[in-house]
C-alpha cells in the first residue's frame, strides 16, 4: 500500500438521499475542482463517468421528490 493510500481522502458512495453529498458536487459543478471535497466517490463498474453517474441519481432523486405518490 502506497503513502498515498494511506493517507488520502476516504472512499464513498454518492448517495443522493445524503445532504452533504449534494452540496460536495454543487460545490464542485460551481468550482469545476473536486479539490475540496474531503471524500472520493466511488465509480459501480456500470458507470465509466462520475460526473454522469452523480448527475443521473440526482435526477432520479429530485424527479422521484416531486412526483412522490400523496396517500
Amino acid at each position: 500500500m502506497s503513502q498515498l493510500e494511506l493517507h488520502g481522502r476516504p472512499w464513498t458512495v454518492f448517495d443522493p438521499d445524503n445532504r452533504k453529498h449534494r452540496s460536495w458536487y454543487y460545490n464542485f459543478a460551481k468550482s469545476g475542482t473536486w479539490g475540496h471535497c474531503p471524500v472520493r466517490f466511488v465509480i459501480p463498474d456500470d458507470h465509466g463517468n462520475l460526473v454522469t453517474m452523480i448527475q443521473r441519481k440526482l435526477v432520479e432523486y429530485y424527479v422521484k421528490k416531486e412526483f412522490k405518490r400523496k396517500p
